[in-house]
């Protein structure tokens, strides 16, 4: 089993002044310790549960790039990209660029988005859900055509475009993973089986019913349901000086004995690197033996 640390919070001590030299040490020291994967949300208000709206809150593929820059063997990825962000040209361009950047170190994240307020408090457009939907799954064929031989014209319901061309193309092959967060069992789900190499889930009492829909959907679609890396949200929180450490192994073997291969979270210490550190040393050797 592999970790991945997101990271969800930006409101550190040192204040936005000290960030780029704190996060860029944070990354370092993530990457240097194991973790196999390096997230960050892909929002522009910070959102409830985190902290107010008004808290810092950076740029997604600004950020990953920054974080390109200063690890050298993480994954890199959104958890999770509002498909209503930004056109499916500009993300394809900007995915690709970051993954030959980083020497093939791209993951995609996506989702349907959720956050109405950001939306429209920077004048973005936020569709109904169902037409986010729609534009979902038209972002994820948008996708594939443009990593793959054909740069042909794009005809879709909400998006038309007349030559994906795509120059470099990614050096990740065949193209860089696609990972769909969440839990919908009609169209989320529905999707990671037609189109995805991973799904993301929440760490609820519901994660083994979710699979079951997940493994119905790939029986109907004609997908090897072991093909798809199923990954869960999972804070990791060892405690302040490693108290819950046993707590956190013994959570991620029961998540790992239901079938996922990855749990991604927030370490609430942070920007403290001891933390990190021990994560390294008592918990990411012990999961790597599931």
């Amino acid at each position: 089993m592999q970790l991945g640390l997101q990271i969800p919070n930006f409101t550190w001590p040192n204040g936005p002044a000290g960030l780029g030299a704190d996060l860029a040490a944070v990354a370092r020291t993530a990457d240097q310790v194991g973790f196999g994967y390096l997230a960050v949300m892909d929002h522009f208000f910070q959102i409830r549960g985190v902290g107010p709206s008004e808290a810092e809150m950076l740029e997604a593929y600004s950020t990953l790039g920054f974080l390109a820059a200063h690890t050298e063997r993480a994954t890199l990825l959104t958890l999770i990209t509002g498909v209503h962000h930004r056109p499916p040209g500009l993300l394809a361009k900007t995915l690709t660029t970051l993954d030959v950047l980083s020497g093939g170190r791209m993951m995609v994240g996506i989702g349907a988005g959720w956050n109405e307020e950001e939306s429209r408090g920077l004048g973005f457009p936020f569709p109904p859900l169902a037409e986010r939907y729609e534009l979902l799954e038209e972002t994820l064929r948008y996708l594939l055509q443009m990593w793959s031989d054909d740069d042909g014209p794009f005809v879709g319901r909400h998006v038309r475009a007349d030559r994906l061309l795509n120059s470099p193309p990614p050096l990740t092959t065949p193209h860089p993973p696609i990972m769909i967060g969440g839990g919908g069992e009609k169209k989320t789900l529905r999707l990671v089986a037609r189109y995805a190499q991973a799904c993301n889930l929440f760490n609820t009492p519901e994660l083994e019913h979710k699979l079951d829909v997940l493994r119905r959907h790939c029986e109907a679609e004609g997908r090897d349901y072991n093909s798809i890396t199923k990954t869960v949200y999972q804070l990791l929180d060892v405690g302040d000086n490693g108290e819950k450490t046993g707590e956190l192994v013994e959570e991620l073997h029961r998540l790992h004995d239901l079938g996922f291969e990855m749990a991604i979270g927030a370490v609430p210490q942070l920007p403290r690197l001891d933390v990190l550190e021990r994560i390294g040393t008592d918990v990411i050797p012990v999961v790597r033996q599931f």
